[in-house]
Formats: C-alpha cells, structure tokens, sequence
C-alpha cells in the first residue's frame, strides 16, 4: 500500500499541529480558529509540495494516555481532520493521536477518510513524560479488522522520542525495529531524542538493513542535514522543520516548505 499510494516516491509527510483543544489544560477557547489555523497550516503544506498532511493534537499537554484519552479529544480532531480532507481531497491524509491513541486514531481515520496513523509504541514499552506507555499492536491491529480499515496504514515508533526506554535496555534498535516489522505494521519510524533532533546517519542505515517495510525519519530532517540523510531514508514526517526558527507554535511556512521540496525533488 505504502509504494502504490506515493507512486514509488518518497513521501514528505507534513506536520499540522492543532492548538489545545477542548477538554486539555491550555485550551483558550476559539475552538472556530483552531480549526482556521489548521486549514491555513494545511493550505502552506499543500501548495508547498508535500506528498501528504498528518494531523494531531500536539498541544493538548500533559497528554493522557491510550484508553485514557477522551470523547472530546476523538470529536475535535476528527472535525479538524474532516475539515482537511475536505478542502485537499487528493493529499494523502494521517492522523496522530497523542498519546499513543491508536485506536482512537484508526477509528477517525476510518470516519474521515485518511489513508494512515501513526502510533509512537506499536510493540514493547517504554517510559513517557505522561507515564507507562505499553504496547498498542496487539489490541489494534485486531481492531483495525473488526472495523474493515485493513486499507488504512499504520506507521509505528520503535524507540519514539521524548521518553525514556531503559526497560528495554536490553533490546538492541535493530530488535525493536524487527518487532515493528512483524507486527504487521507498514512502515517503521525512526527520531531523535527529541522534538527537531535527527536520527544518525549510521544508525538509518543499519536499521533499514534489517527491514523489509519501509522506514521513516520521524524527527529533525531540513534542509540542513536532507544531503546527509535523505538519501537513506523511505520519507519522513516534518513538523517544526516547515517553521520559522523550528518554533513548534508557529504556523507552517510555506516558503520553507517549498525550499526544502525542492532541495531534495
């Protein structure tokens, strides 16, 4: 699915962040212009070039976590994601529900429409700033056949940035990244340690030795560093790198954007 939906290109999968929604500790009300500001984020990744838009609720901090997560969250994001859909049709669409919401995702993937989620810890575990995140594969994947979305992708984190993953310390990368293989998933993600921190070149290359689904740069690809590790990568997913000064809470820039397509096109 992942080779016929891009036509064989590496997709760059552009970021919309929404602002807290209803129902999180920094909501500030205006739920109408949080919906205006993705589409306008959305509208900057389209006409920039990218081969697809991943939406998700980035500032509804501190997260809640898998079944935690609540109605409202599920009902903002799915009105935003619709939204998006609506206006680009024809873009790839993937939905992202912090954190690690996987069923939550799949089943406004399959209302809406989108073609893929992402979830942060398909297999193993590991230790969050939000607490104890456990493996989400085995519920979802039997989820995503009892709703009739086998059509809907799942791209899954193997060792996902800001956390700490010293229970299993003593799995190397290469195993944990194998696990996202088998699975089921259809794509591998790896990041940095951080929001903006790229993954070492090294390293993508040993891990994509191991795979045969494709693997994904989750974090720190511009136009900086695209020479150097875009070549060895499947695609990727920018968020702050497609904004001025890497500013998470600032809109999408087009321009930037459009450089960096056309730095690696």
């Amino acid at each position: 699915m992942f080779t016929k939906l891009w036509n064989g290109k590496k997709p760059v999968i552009g970021m919309v962040h929404l602002k807290a929604l209803p129902g999180s500790p920094r909501y500030l009300g205006h739920l109408e212009e949080i919906y205006d500001l993705a589409l306008r984020d959305a509208e900057g990744l389209a006409e920039g070039g990218v081969d697809a838009v991943q939406i998700e609720n980035q500032f509804d901090t501190p997260y809640h976590i898998g079944s935690e997560i609540g109605a409202e969250t599920v009902a903002f994001l799915t009105v935003a994601a619709t939204a998006i859909k609506a206006r680009f049709p024809e873009l790839p669409l993937g939905i992202n529900v912090h954190l690690n919401g996987a069923i939550q995702a799949m089943a406004i993937a399959k209302a809406v429409g989108a073609d893929f989620i992402r979830c942060f810890n398909l297999m193993n575990a590991y230790i969050s700033n939000s607490g104890y995140i456990g493996a989400a594969a085995p519920e979802l994947l039997r989820y995503r056949a009892a709703i009739d979305a086998k059509d809907i992708m799942v791209f899954g984190d193997f060792q996902v940035k800001h956390g700490s993953h010293a229970i299993t310390a003593d799995r190397s990368l290469q195993e944990k990244a194998h696990d996202i293989q088998t699975s089921g998933a259809d794509a591998a993600i790896l990041t940095g340690r951080a929001t903006g921190i790229a993954p070492d070149t090294a390293l993508i290359c040993e891990i994509k030795q191991g795979l045969s689904i494709p693997l994904l740069i989750g974090s720190g690809l511009n136009a900086k560093n695209a020479a150097a590790l875009w070549q060895y990568a499947d695609g990727a997913i920018i968020g702050s790198g497609f904004k001025r000064d890497g500013n998470l809470s600032a809109p999408v820039d087009r321009e930037l954007v459009k450089a960096f397509i056309k730095l690696i096109r």
